[in-house]
């Protein structure tokens, strides 16, 4: 399965909170040369049950979440405000790791998304600005009046904030820390929180 050879993982010699580890981990996977290590799979329940997945940027991981930007209007924005939890996937392929995280969402306040938003490059605000997320776009050349109109409103006050733009924080019930092995011996750590405690377990590979 993994024909490279592997980082070895010793779950007797990690620290008491899972944010120590990813974090320590993301650094040893920026270190290997891993391709966008902050991307993550968000899944995310809609009002019929079913799931939704897609790929994002990590933003932060401070004592407030495991923190993702979104537009409140878009599927995702709408699928938390009816459902508020959310899924978090992280596979660094060069090194055989992965990282899944469980647990509520609620979002920062506003001026935390407000400086999120502001701190975007140009082309991204104007974007973001122009986009009605997810719903249907009946005519390409709509998105491009749309965009010349946004370009212009950020052209007259770099300022102008977006009022859907939000920062999301998901608060971890759940961190598995997944470690492949060639031989199929791959080890898994699981955190569980306990109250104000988090629990170690080791999984069945």
């Amino acid at each position: 399965m993994f024909a490279r050879p592997l980082p070895s993982f010793v779950p007797d010699e990690t620290p008491d909170h899972p944010d120590a580890l990813f974090v320590a981990w993301l650094g040893e996977a920026i270190a290997a040369g891993v391709v966008e290590p902050h991307a993550m799979t968000l899944s995310t329940v809609d009002a019929d049950g079913l799931p939704d997945a897609r790929v994002l940027i990590l933003k932060d991981v401070d004592d407030r979440g495991w923190q993702f930007a979104t537009s409140a209007t878009s599927a995702k924005g709408r699928q938390i405000a009816a459902r508020p939890a959310a899924a978090l996937g992280f596979y660094w392929r060069e090194q055989g790791r992965q990282v899944r995280v469980r647990g509520t969402v609620a979002a920062l306040d506003p001026q935390t998304s407000a400086d999120d938003f502001r701190a975007r490059p140009d082309d991204s605000r104007v974007a973001s600005l122009a986009s009605t997320q997810s719903e249907v776009l009946p005519d390409p050349a709509d998105l491009e009046r749309a965009l010349t109109a946004s370009a212009a409103t950020i052209a007259a006050d770099p300022d102008t904030p977006s009022p859907d733009h939000t920062v999301y924080a998901v608060t971890p019930v759940a961190v598995e820390f997944w470690q492949g092995d060639a031989t199929r011996r791959h080890v898994r750590l699981r955190y569980r929180r306990d109250g104000d405690v988090w629990q170690k377990e080791l999984l069945w590979p």
